[in-house]
């Protein structure tokens, strides 16, 4: 509430000081009343009321308007948007209080008839994806009606993002854009959220379901094993490439003795060629042996 002037005198009050209309569709109006009150010890004179911009208006309230001590009397204000988009306005109240005019703060948001915002699929699943990693699907927005404009758009959830929107951003009518939603998983389990699109549509905003399963990282490895024809080996070297053929980089840092050796500097969705080398006392490196291949899951 705003109080003006010393309590000895006349002096205005109103109740509620500010009022948010919100969405209201072009050529449609919408109203809202304040209560103006005398708080004071004689009688207050309304002698004027001003509001800023065409969209808003004064509903019926005879003035001048004398206000006794203790009462009050009722100033209903109109919205009636003649455009899309918010705006807003200060209204102003004179009178003879002692410091006058009190002033009472107005917004609100045009929107078009029918104009309409369509996401499908309504919910986008991810499925399970690794802790760690991303997996990225698309939502198609549909305008519906007339143009529509995205003003902005938000994830609930920090494991979900919008990625490579550019906003604003107009639809035009009966036409659509694709939206990329990123999933990255922070923690084992199921994770929800929504993503949220504001905009001059009717039916802003927009909501987009997200769903999907953080599953922990897999270990995995290559165990290897060979037999060795060579009497004159005294050790051995493994080597690896993701090319069929080669190159190959030597994996060991020191000649193994044994004849099994285990890679576990894997990783997940790659393919291993592994060839082995044998070595004898004088530090001669035969040719490769036959390459094997390793398939590493995705998972």
């Amino acid at each position: 509430m705003l109080a003006i002037g010393p309590a000895w005198a006349q002096q205005l009050q109103c109740d509620p000081c500010s009022h948010a209309f919100n969405k209201v569709l072009i050529g449609s109006s919408s109203s809202f009343t304040f209560q103006l009150s005398n708080t004071g010890s004689k009688t207050l004179r309304i002698a004027s009321m001003s509001v800023q911009g065409d969209a808003f208006s004064f509903g019926e309230l005879s003035l001048p308007a004398l206000v006794k001590p203790g009462a009050s009397v009722l100033l209903p204000v109109i919205f009636t948007p003649t455009a899309v988009g918010h705006t807003s306005s200060l209204v102003t109240v004179t009178s003879n209080a002692v410091v006058s005019p009190p002033e009472m703060n107005l917004t609100g948001n045009g929107v078009k008839p029918n104009e309409q915002l369509e996401v499908s699929p309504a919910t986008l699943t991810f499925g399970n994806v690794t802790v760690g990693s991303s997996a990225t699907l698309h939502a198609k927005l549909t305008a519906s009606g007339a143009s529509v404009t995205i003003s902005s758009g938000q994830s609930t959830s920090a494991e979900f993002a919008i990625v490579g929107l550019h906003l604003p951003v107009t639809i035009q009518a009966g036409k659509s854009l694709s939206v990329t939603i990123r999933f990255t998983p922070n923690a084992s389990g199921k994770a929800s959220g929504k993503a949220g699109f504001l905009s001059d549509a009717a039916d802003s905003p927009t909501v987009e379901q997200l769903t999907g399963t953080g599953v922990a990282q897999v270990s995995h490895s290559v165990n290897l094993s060979w037999d060795s024809t060579d009497p004159t080996a005294v050790g051995y070297n493994v080597y690896r490439s993701t090319i069929n053929a080669g190159p190959y980089r030597i994996l060991n840092t020191a000649l193994d003795a044994s004849t099994n050796y285990t890679d576990d500097s894997v990783l997940s969705g790659t393919t291993y060629y592994y060839v082995v080398t044998t070595v004898n006392a004088q530090g001669e490196e035969s040719a490769y042996s036959n390459a094997t291949e390793a398939a590493i899951p995705k998972s």
